[in-house]
């Protein structure tokens, strides 16, 4: 497969997988935004301009706004609460009057992010969210707030997803193994980036977002697995 027929597969791809898609995985979606957080918190502390720096802080405001109903529906509070300070210090180094004081918030911002990283980390898999913990049963009676034509879920979703995407994986494969280094590592950081930025829209049907989301974890060991060749062919 071509590089240009894969980078029409992969955003063919992005196309929901399913009408009704209930809420999902809403703890790792939560996750991914966090490094969006992070990334940008971190260029915004290494930055040595006062435009830069808000720049980058904004643009992590920005993702923690827009994250806000995926860490309400994971129910860490922990994580929920870590993401909250940050949030609050970065909208204090906004207003610092120096690059070191900026620098400084962002700093406390940052371990604030990491902190609420962990908390999900360390957050049980099953948790409720808005449609309770009944979706997988099948008890003959309806329950508050389930949808009546029981839309796939779980497991059966995520195979679903994974199914869809094997040529994905298996065509991205080929790319990181054929292209020179440079090439491949641009095509896979687009990639992994422009998922990363889906990942942030609030409108996205939740089948969507599961796409996105495992499309960046492929690309995540792409990128890991290109780091590793590349780095052996300079030795």
């Amino acid at each position: 497969m071509s590089l240009k027929v894969l980078t029409i597969y992969l955003w063919l791809a992005f196309l929901p997988v399913s009408a009704g898609i209930v809420s999902l995985n809403a703890c790792e979606f939560a996750g991914s935004n966090i490094t969006y957080i992070r990334t940008n918190t971190q260029k915004a502390i290494d930055s040595d301009k006062m435009n830069m720096v808000h720049y980058f802080t904004y643009k992590a405001l920005s993702a923690i706004d827009k994250s806000k109903d995926q860490f309400r529906a994971c129910g860490c509070e922990y994580a929920q609460q870590g993401i909250e300070e940050s949030e609050q210090y970065l909208k204090k180094a906004i207003k610092a009057s120096s690059i070191l004081g900026a620098r400084m918030l962002l700093e406390k911002s940052l371990e604030h992010t990491l902190g609420s990283l962990e908390a999900l980390e360390d957050h049980p898999q099953i948790h409720t969210s808005e449609y309770g913990n009944n979706l997988t049963m099948n008890t003959g009676e309806d329950q508050p707030g389930v949808a009546k034509f029981r839309p796939i879920s779980g497991k059966a979703l995520e195979a679903k997803v994974d199914s869809s995407l094997e040529n994905f994986r298996i065509s991205l494969d080929k790319v990181i193994s054929t292209l020179p280094c440079s090439e491949a590592e641009d095509y896979v950081l687009e990639v992994y980036q422009r998922c990363e930025l889906e990942l942030l829209k609030t409108n996205l049907t939740e089948g969507k977002r599961l796409y996105n989301l495992k499309t960046k974890n492929i690309a995540g060991r792409a990128l890991e697995t290109l780091n590793e060749r590349c780095a052996s062919k300079e030795d």
